[in-house]
This record gives C-alpha cells, structure tokens and sequence, in this order.
C-alpha cells in the first residue's frame, strides 16, 4: 500500500481527493492536515510514502513545509497547484518538491501521480515547467556556483543527460536519444543526482535551468 497524507487548508477539498484516492486498491490516506506546521508534524508521526502538499496554507506554507520534511529525509511531496502559481512552483521545486499537479487534475491523473512519486520519479508536467522556469529565468536567476560544479564535476555524456532530464525526457527517451539503453541512462541519471548532491529528477530541472545548461524555447 503507498501511505499519502493530504496536506490543505480546504476541507472540501481534501475530502474530494481522499474519496478519489481511496478508490485504488493500492492507495491508503493515512492523514490530513489544515496547515503546514500540522503537515510536518503528522508526517513525522504517520511516516507517509507521499504527501500531498498545497502551497497556500496558514500558519507554515507549503513551500517552508515542504522544506522541513526534505531535510528530514522524508517522503516525496508533490505540490498541488493552480496554473497561476508559477513563481511558488518554482520556488517548491528547488524547497525539494517531487513535482507538482494540477488542482484540475482528472481521477486518474491523481492517482497516477501518487504512484510515480511513491515510485521514486519525477512529477512535472512539461507545459506547466515550461512556464515556471521561464519566469524563474526571466527574473535573472542563475546560480554561478552550481554551474561550475556541473561544468568541473561531470562529465560530457552526464552533462547531455543532465541537459534532456531538464527537457522534461524519460529514461527510455534519454536513451533513445543518446543511443543507449534506458538502464545506461538510469545509471547516468543517478551518477548526475550524486554528483551534485540533488535528491531526485525534479531537482536535476531546476539545476539545468539555474545554471542555463537548458533555457526555455530550446
């Protein structure tokens, strides 16, 4: 069973995803929480596989919720989001988000996103990411220091790889690609992840774009 806990400060709404949720044999709600604070709180005590993280919370907001529960080591979050929110999304990816998915999402959509974060994949929608790192580069930011350590610390055929998990590209299509098998582009993929010291594939977006090894459009 994947153990999730719904983090939101709408009841309606919580209760609207725990009755689609718990239509999967494989899905279990283990609790819910009202704020941010709670969340962490109830996390540390329901140890859950995936969280269900809303950005706009009293008391402790998603992003500074999400924050705790990574640095803790704790399980993936996936941030539930509006498509007006691009420059929090953002800023919840590099907190350590999995990914993120849309309020309007379908059933199926939801349920599908909880198995990918408990599976250890990333959660990111190409045209919302599109979006949101193209208003993170057009507010001017780059980070200097993490482009040296991805131009010092990998190697070119990394770099490549680094450059299509930022595209957005599956495994399969990062080989496909390359010309190398999707278990090949795995290891590269998880070689790049300890390299810089990134805890999952969302993260590795947020490097290619912060450090313009990918820029929006190309």
């Amino acid at each position: 069973m994947i153990r999730v806990v719904l983090v939101d400060d709408q009841p309606l709404v919580r209760a609207g995803i725990r009755a689609l949720l718990e239509r999967a044999e494989d899905v279990e709600v283990v609790g819910e929480a009202a704020d941010g604070r709670e969340g962490v709180a109830l996390v540390r005590r329901a140890r859950p596989d995936v969280v269900l993280m809303d950005l706009q919370m009293p008391v402790l907001d998603g992003i500074a919720a999400t924050r705790e529960i990574v640095a803790h080591d704790g399980p993936r979050v996936v941030v539930l989001t509006t498509f007006d929110d691009d420059a929090n999304l953002f800023a919840a990816l590099r907190a350590g988000a999995a990914g993120f998915l849309l309020k309007d999402a379908s059933p199926d959509e939801l349920r599908s996103a909880v198995r990918t974060a408990a599976a250890g994949d990333a959660l990111l929608s190409p045209a919302v990411t599109s979006r949101v790192v193209a208003q993170a580069v057009s507010a001017g930011r780059r980070d200097d220091v993490l482009a040296e350590q991805v131009a010092t610390r990998l190697t070119d055929r990394e770099r490549e790889v680094l450059a299509r998990v930022g595209r957005g590209l599956t495994n399969d299509e990062i080989g496909a690609a390359l010309f190398m098998s999707p278990a090949t582009a795995r290891t590269h993929v998880g070689r790049v992840l300890t390299k810089l010291g990134v805890r999952d594939r969302a993260g590795l977006v947020v490097v290619a774009y912060e450090t313009g090894l990918v820029r929006p459009g190309r």
